[in-house]
């Protein structure tokens, strides 16, 4: 996505304090518009986050042909009136999106040609799970040029072996499956929050679809699906994000709708750190703590700690009085914000081993993929440019604990995935303007 043209300035040292609202999950939101594509009648989508992301995601499917209307939080999409199976080639580096549209495209046109992908520069992730999987249920996928073309005259289900849980190819199988002829099995599936969430509105549109013990998904393809509402689940790293800005402010803030049971892992790192909490019925609330202690940490897929927790979670390790060892299993690129930390004053040296104890894929391949974290280190501000979502927030906390004034440029990363962030953030006291 182009950055937009404008600037954060950020004075840090303010504590922030007060409550903020979690708002639907980016990561559901945007494949659950996709899945409407399948219903015969309208569906809608309540909680939708009003973010970038979701703009492109409408426009997508716009561009297909479906009436799509948006109020507010709330989307209406109906599909009836596709009349594409091509996805413009204006899409092809904004997200990643597109290819997610295979499997509804082949179940109405028997075809479907998607561009070249986009989306975040935080390591390859790969396709090739998705082509393989939709080849074994009876695509036939190749290359013309510039763009992928899929045809198939009827998915069919079968049993699908992920090489590993990736979140993308899970929602991609389970895309097709849930029209395709017999049961499709997906084992060593992904089980996050938002896939979960993703079967749960394929269900309420009157798919077959449930959860498996061992990370399996189990579908049985249905001949259609129908309209229905569906509120789309809170997002968890968004709630990771604005917990980590209070506790490294030494704030006290209560964010709205985060939910215990999606965030289990972070909250058992903080709780490692030192870091006091409180769960209530509707929401957690965060706070400070005077000293932080150092840890060991992995990322994984859920329900480990989420890779998209690292970025946040480094800055936080940077103010612990010790050593902490940061060990990211998911994405080989992930690491790459640090510069830009460095050069503000933090001590982070990164390595290629493996310095933890879970299997990574990332063994003897030369990425830079293990980070040491010393500190505490006092932050000196910095001009950063946003390299992407969850490294932008990084620096934005960075910023808001620096010495002085910060400016964050390419902030368009930043708004493509946090609704009104600094209408949220100057709201509990952070000293943001916009130039």
């Amino acid at each position: 996505m182009t950055p937009t043209e404008h600037e954060y300035h950020v004075t840090g040292g303010v504590p922030l304090k007060g409550t903020v609202t979690i708002p639907g999950a980016k990561n559901a939101a945007s494949k659950e518009l996709v899945a409407c594509l399948l219903a015969d009648e309208p569906v809608t989508l309540e909680n939708v986050p009003l973010i970038g992301e979701i703009d492109l995601t409408c426009d997508l499917l716009k561009g297909l042909g479906a009436n799509v209307k948006r109020s507010g939080h709330k989307v209406v999409v109906d599909a009836s009136t596709l009349n594409s199976p091509q996805i413009s080639a204006a899409y092809s580096s904004k997200n990643r999106i597109p290819v997610l549209l295979l499997g509804p495209l082949l179940h109405r046109f028997g075809e479907a040609v998607i561009p070249a992908l986009g989306g975040d520069a935080i390591g390859a992730r790969p396709v090739d799970f998705h082509i393989a999987a939709l080849q074994k249920m009876g695509a036939t996928i190749v290359n013309e040029g510039d763009v992928t073309v899929a045809r198939a005259t009827k998915l069919h289900g079968t049993v699908i072996d992920l090489p590993y849980p990736s979140v993308g190819a899970t929602e991609n199988v389970m895309l097709a499956a849930v029209k395709a002829k017999g049961t499709t099995v997906i084992r060593n599936a992904a089980v996050e929050p938002e896939i979960v969430d993703l079967a749960m509105f394929l269900q309420s549109m009157g798919a077959i679809i449930h959860q498996d013990v061992n990370r399996t998904w189990m579908i049985e393809g249905v001949e259609k699906l129908h309209g229905t509402t569906h509120r789309v689940v809170p997002d968890r790293l968004v709630a990771a994000s604005f917990a980590i800005a209070a506790i490294i402010t030494g704030g006290d803030v209560f964010v709205k709708d985060a939910r215990q049971v999606d965030l289990a892992s972070f909250l058992n790192a903080l709780r490692r750190v030192g870091v006091p909490f409180e769960i209530r019925e509707d929401g957690i609330r965060f706070m400070g703590a005077e000293t932080f202690h150092p840890i060991a940490l992995e990322t994984d897929v859920f329900p480990g700690f989420s890779t998209d927790w690292q970025q946040p979670f480094v800055i936080l390790l940077t103010q612990a009085n010790g050593v902490s060892i940061v060990h990211e299993t998911v994405f080989e690129e992930r690491f790459g914000y640090t510069d830009a930390l460095k050069k503000m004053g933090a001590k982070i040296q990164l390595h290629r081993e493996c310095l933890g104890s879970k299997p990574c894929r990332f063994v003897n391949r030369d990425y830079r993929h293990s980070a040491i974290i010393s500190g505490p280190t006092t932050l000196k501000p910095a001009t950063i440019v946003v390299p992407d979502i969850r490294a932008g927030f990084s620096y934005l906390l960075a910023a808001l604990i620096a010495n002085g004034t910060s400016v964050l440029t390419g902030v368009g990363h930043l708004e493509r995935g946090y609704e009104d962030l600094i209408g949220k953030m100057t709201s509990l006291g952070a000293k943001i303007t916009v130039k």
